[in-house]
C-alpha cells in the first residue's frame, strides 16, 4: 500500500510540473487521470500492477 501512495504522489508532482513548466493544459491532465481510472478498472490492471511492482523492486535492488 505504501508503494501505491508514493507512486500517486510522484505522478501528481510530475503532472503539476508538466502543467507549470511544459505547457500541459489542464484538460490534458484530466484526460490522463480519467485514463488511469479506466485502466484501473480494466482487465489490464493486474498486469500494470505486477509490472509496477517488479520495476519498483528492481530499482530498490540496485546498489550504488
Amino acid at each position: 500500500m505504501a508503494l501505491s501512495i508514493s507512486v500517486v504522489v510522484l505522478l501528481a508532482i510530475v503532472v503539476f510540473l508538466l502543467i507549470r513548466k511544459s505547457g500541459l493544459k489542464a484538460g490534458h491532465a484530466v484526460v490522463c487521470a480519467l485514463l488511469g481510472f479506466y485502466l484501473a478498472s480494466s482487465s489490464l490492471s493486474d498486469s500494470i500492477s505486477t509490472l509496477t511492482t517488479n520495476v519498483a523492486s528492481m530499482i530498490s535492488g540496485l546498489k550504488f
